[in-house]
């Protein structure tokens, strides 16, 4: 069983669990702080050294150390610090206030606001072999201050050299046809594959615009031509179906008209009215429809 004054000096907790009798067993909760860093590793007996003489010294020179062991950083920012090159236990610091050793610690801000950029125009072959040039934006944000600063050297830089590859990548996996009516599917897709390659790196992509797609001139002339054509086509069978219905239209009123002898002089009337309504130099004699019938008949 370890001495009290032991236990005490060294940060540890000691519990009693016995039950019954049994024998007292003896619990860890933490260990000497100085000699142990947890997220940045051990320190050695030299850095320990240095980091009490350092305390020292700030304390002697109080309070004009002040100056130099307060620092601040704002909301959308935090602080990463790394003593003796290792990092600090607890995090990422601030908001705010925060302390540290002059000439023992280090620290690098990061920025956790969206930051957004253009991708540059990446000229690339389809899968059905046709070159087209494509732009996008990319919106992102350091979602993890120390992962950024310690796994990349620059998480805004390799963020945009990755988007540009996944771009072009991605254009030649994908048809002329899909890239230009599914862009919101293509923006999804690189969104995804972009988060997943920059999460080692303490970055989430937040997301992807298409901006545009551009094709060669001659290609966008056969395009057009091909598209006018498609549209003649169908203003040519549309009006067919309309004579057609027109016709069968027609048809049936004549129909109805031979029924009744009388309909077709009502109906010659009405055309009367019609010109004689409007302001012409039409002449019009009308003649009786019996006596016309005689000729016909003959």
């Amino acid at each position: 069983m370890l001495p009290g004054n032991f236990c005490q000096k060294l940060g540890i907790e000691r519990r009693s669990l016995s039950q019954g009798g049994a024998t007292p067993v003896i619990q860890l909760s933490f260990v000497y702080v100085l000699a142990s860093q947890p997220d940045g590793g051990e320190l050695g007996i030299c850095g320990i050294v240095i980091t009490v003489l350092c305390y020292i010294l700030v304390v002697v020179t109080f309070p004009f150390s002040l100056f130099f062991c307060l620092k601040i950083v704002q909301e959308y920012e935090r602080a990463v610090i790394f003593r003796l090159g290792r990092i600090l236990p607890g995090g990422a610091r601030g908001p705010g206030l925060f302390f540290i050793l002059p000439k023992v610690d280090q620290y690098s801000k990061v920025d956790l606001r969206t930051v957004s950029f253009d991708v540059p125009p990446q000229e690339a072959l389809t899968r059905d072999s046709v070159t087209v040039t494509v732009d996008a934006v990319v919106y992102f944000r350091i979602q993890n201050a120390i992962v950024s600063v310690t796994n990349v050297s620059d998480a805004q830089g390799s963020t945009k050299l990755l988007a540009q590859t996944t771009l072009r990548n991605m254009i030649g996996t994908k048809n002329l046809s899909e890239i230009l009516a599914d862009r919101e599917g293509l923006s999804s897709q690189m969104q995804l594959l972009l988060d997943d390659a920059t999460d080692p790196w303490g970055v989430r992509v937040e997301r992807v615009e298409i901006k545009d797609v551009r094709l060669p001139v001659q290609l966008q002339r056969v395009m057009a031509a091909e598209a006018e054509a498609t549209r003649e086509a169908r203003a040519k069978v549309i009006a067919a179906e309309g004579e057609m219905t027109a016709s069968r239209a027609l048809k049936d009123a004549a129909d109805v008209m031979a029924e009744t002898p009388s309909a077709m002089q009502l109906r010659y009337l009405q055309t009367l009215n019609t010109i004689s309504a409007e302001k012409n130099s039409t002449i019009i004699f009308p003649m009786p429809m019996d006596f016309v019938s005689r000729f016909f008949q003959k």
